[in-house]
């Protein structure tokens, strides 16, 4: 395989990514981004971008350690939440946000438990999601939000922003995809249920997933 191969290959993957989330409604508009750790820098959509239209040749490079602007277009103003969760989960080489409508729905709710704002409704949530703290409120860009988001991905993949929607990271893009589609689809469920008697999986069901190598 060819340098330039090799040097293309993530920003081809953020590009399929970006065009399947888009395609399937998980994106609107200009929201959403996605990055990949490429060596000591991330590579991550730019600010203002759909993710419908995103060409690989713009997007953005950064510095994970200090999330500074490398190279590219100037990247999306919620780079610095990719670079802590990155930061915080060394196994970790990609990260996926979005405004996805059942996660964001969820995460305007009130009384939502800020330590796992979604039940284990179902063994997969419970496999690529497990528990889902939720972040307080912040505006979009809110450096704010950086040392808050860093120390809770230390000790958890997933986390739900407040009124805003959820960021997740993964060993690889696509297992970064995978959780934040479990996510949403627990969600929509979490909504549809929401009034009536539901039987999420209980404490001793999600350690027998974790026993048997989910």
């Amino acid at each position: 395989m060819s340098r330039a191969t090799n040097r293309d290959e993530p920003r081809a993957e953020i590009i399929a990514a970006a065009r399947s989330l888009f395609q399937r409604g998980l994106t609107h508009g200009s929201t959403g981004n996605l990055s990949v750790r490429v060596g000591e820098h991330l590579l991550v959509t730019p600010t203002g971008s759909s993710l419908g239209t995103l060409e690989a040749d713009e997007l953005s490079l950064i510095d994970t350690a200090a999330g500074a602007h490398v190279s590219g277009p100037r990247p999306s103003k919620e780079a610095f939440l990719h670079a802590a969760m990155l930061r915080a989960r060394p196994e970790a080489n990609a990260v996926v946000h979005t405004h996805s409508t059942y996660a964001a729905a969820v995460s305007c709710l009130d009384g939502l438990d800020p330590d796992d704002a979604l039940p284990p409704l179902t063994a997969y949530f419970a496999m690529r999601v497990g528990r889902l703290p939720l972040l307080p409120y912040f505006a979009p860009g809110d450096q704010a939000l950086e040392p808050a988001a860093e120390e809770a991905a230390r000790t958890h993949a997933a986390l739900l922003l407040s009124n805003h929607g959820p960021i997740v990271a993964g060993t690889s893009l696509g297992a970064a995809l995978d959780a934040i589609e479990e996510l949403e689809e627990t969600a929509k469920l979490f909504l549809l249920l929401r009034g009536l008697p539901t039987r999420p999986l209980t404490p001793e069901q999600v350690r027998a997933l974790a026993r048997h190598g989910k």
